[in-house]
């Protein structure tokens, strides 16, 4: 059975973080195991704390996971500070980890700032060279390439400037866009639209969680990039499609949901 460990934050309500990620890997048919970065008191309306893992903690739990079940992939999510950027990317290159999948997340869907300002350019010298692939949305990619995104062709030269620049592939994503939700995948010079509608959902909370763990589990299975990333694209719209709730009620609980509980992948 392959393997995967995600490396990011818990979400106390499942939609996101640790969470969403081994549900994602596990739908997938592969072995998920988790390095907490952060824990955080949130659910789908708001973030209401975190609390960060120390930085001899997390090298510990990265430490248990590589010593004994050897990741085929690893995805990274929400790291909040410098001190524990400078952690994975100095155990990641220890271990020679392959397959890396990075979510640069710097604010949660509700708006909640989850990465401090000092620990972007850490990220960018530290683990974006490690990286096999870097998966922004578009403002994110307004910060890593230090570009407005406001349509197709600048995503086009964000990602292209963000891959030059840190010698990884990157996926723009395009869910904030208004027009619909095409993603742009830039890998090793060439250039592909992942063409995508816009799904009327407002329960958009751990879509970006659910959809870089999709990648790092088929990058896990031995698909390509191309195809691990098309792959993990046609899971999330699927999920998205199926309207799913899990709210009981009215209010904020009506958008609570799960990308997992109905899709899995067959292959």
């Amino acid at each position: 059975m392959r393997t995967a460990l995600s490396i990011a934050g818990s979400d106390s309500c499942g939609g996101a973080g640790i969470q969403a990620d081994i549900k994602t890997m596990t739908m997938h048919g592969v072995y998920a195991m988790s390095a907490i970065t952060a824990l955080t008191a949130q659910n789908t309306t708001g973030v209401r704390g975190v609390q960060e893992s120390s930085p001899a903690f997390l090298k510990a739990q990265i430490d248990a996971v590589f010593e004994d079940i050897f990741p085929d992939a690893v995805k990274i999510g929400m790291v909040p500070s410098a001190a524990l950027i400078r952690v994975i990317a100095d155990r990641l290159r220890f271990y020679a980890a392959s397959n890396i999948v990075v979510d640069p997340v710097m604010v949660s869907t509700s708006g909640a700032k989850l990465m401090e300002t000092d620990a972007v350019s850490t990220l960018t010298r530290e683990l974006l060279p490690l990286a096999t692939l870097v998966t922004p949305n578009i403002p994110e990619a307004e910060v890593l390439s230090g570009i407005p995104v406001c349509d197709k062709e600048e995503m086009q030269t964000a990602a292209r400037r963000i891959g030059d620049a840190y010698g990884c592939a990157v996926l723009v994503k395009g869910g904030h866009s208004v027009s619909d939700a095409s993603d742009f995948l830039y890998a090793n010079g060439e250039c592909r639209w992942l063409e995508g509608r816009r799904i009327a959902n407002p329960n958009t909370h751990g879509t970006g969680c659910t959809l870089s763990s999709a990648i790092a589990a088929n990058l896990a299975k031995g698909f390509d990039l191309a195809e691990s990333v098309k792959r993990a694209k046609d899971y999330l719209s699927g999920a998205l499609a199926a309207m799913l709730d899990l709210g009981k009620g009215s209010g904020p609980m009506q958008h609570n949901f799960d990308l997992n509980s109905r899709f899995a992948d067959e292959a």
